[in-house]
């Protein structure tokens, strides 16, 4: 079978919490609501229309969401930096003959100027997926592993049938990420190439 190994974005490939502040620091000085930044990305994985209803009326949700992925591209993208392990994992895929794909909640243009902010070439990315639609994108491009940072993602991976590797560099610790059903949980993508070496690819 050949090796397909989808990332998650957030707090898996990248930390984006820099840029999700100064972009939700710009988004509150222009509408004049005042969302607590911090407070947001020590929690990030809900879907972004969620996480602004807490902050916004519903009649402005769809309006501010559209108005932050606006903002995200100058206040953003600049404010994304590679996690530990980031670049020795794709290239750990790449040196088995293998596919690295991300499936990310984040708006796709958006994900992309990200992983070109940072220098990180994959084979493909798709965006906007969002709980099971991960599953379903995993499962139409044959991906043996998952790597994520939520439970959602651990529960995305076993629905498509592939391996679910957890790291526990975003708002969940690896006991969570394990009661979320992963395979394994690494302490970061450090170890992602001894994990691939070992063969954990194979489940």
């Amino acid at each position: 079978m050949a090796l397909v190994v989808g990332f998650d974005l957030d707090m898996t490939l990248v930390d984006s919490r820099p840029g999700i502040v100064a972009t939700l620091d710009a988004l509150s000085a222009e509408t004049g609501v005042v969302v607590d930044a911090h407070l947001v990305v020590s929690r990030l994985g809900p879907k972004l229309e969620d996480e602004l209803a807490n902050w916004y009326p519903a009649d402005r949700v769809a309006e501010v969401c559209d108005r932050f992925r606006e903002l995200y591209v100058d206040h953003g993208v600049p404010g994304t930096f590679p996690l530990p392990g980031a670049f020795d994992a794709v290239a750990a895929v790449a040196a088995r003959g293998g596919r690295s794909i991300v499936i990310t909640a984040k708006y796709e243009p958006n994900a992309r100027k990200c992983l070109d902010q940072i220098g990180l070439g994959v084979d493909e990315v798709f965006g906007w997926r969002q709980g099971s639609a991960k599953g379903v994108t995993l499962s139409h491009e044959g991906a043996t592993v998952y790597v994520g940072d939520t439970p959602a993602d651990m529960a995305a991976a076993r629905a498509a049938g592939a391996a679910a590797v957890g790291v526990p560099t975003g708002p969940h610790s690896a006991a969570e990420l394990l009661e979320g059903d992963a395979d394994v949980v690494l302490a970061s993508l450090e170890e992602f190439r001894t994990w691939l070496d070992d063969g954990g690819a194979r489940g």
